[in-house]
């Protein structure tokens, strides 16, 4: 069995939900063009997308956003460090009003997933949304009807499934 890492799966389900936004037609990237990134949440997940993000050729992450504005203020300076711009922000209904972001990944605490997903589709923007992906199925099926209605499209974060400690497991059950 080859050696599938979690840090493989994020790369290729990231590229993968990007590219999938982009495959309706809706627009057209050229070979110069990349696509915009928001993360909001960043601590510990949140940092992983950065991270991750900024990983992909073709994709940059263009604004940051947490309440807590010593995390906010940390990622921003090693933004600067790298010689890299980032918008910050404290209040994600700020962000959502930036035209130029093509994607918002979701990483704050899990309460907070659904209604802002919805808030991004309506904004015209695609998700990355980690699990869980709401509190209950009303709030699963409102991101539904939102990614439906606004042509957007909405994928979670399922990492634990490219865990090789949980992949050896379900192999010797097997």
């Amino acid at each position: 069995m080859s050696q599938f890492t979690r840090r493989d799966f994020l790369h290729t389900s990231m590229a993968s939900a990007a590219c999938l936004s982009l495959a309706d037609g809706r627009s057209l990237f050229g070979a110069d063009d990349e696509i915009r990134v928001a993360v909001v949440g960043i601590r510990s997940r949140g940092r992983a997308h950065i991270n991750g993000f900024r990983a992909l050729k073709g994709v940059r992450v263009t604004a940051l956003c947490d309440t807590d504005t010593r995390f906010l203020e940390r990622e921003a300076n090693l933004f600067k460090k790298r010689g890299e711009e980032v918008a910050t922000f404290t209040d994600v209904r700020k962000l959502l009003d930036v035209k130029d972001i093509d994607v918002v990944a979701i990483a704050t605490p899990n309460h907070w997933h659904a209604l802002m997903a919805v808030w991004s589709c309506q904004a015209g923007k695609d998700v990355y949304l980690e699990k869980p992906v709401s509190d209950n199925v009303w709030e699963g099926r409102q991101i539904v009807r939102a990614a439906s209605q606004y042509k957007r499209v909405v994928q979670t974060g399922t990492q634990s499934r490219s865990n090789p400690g949980l992949r050896n497991a379900i192999a010797w059950l097997h």
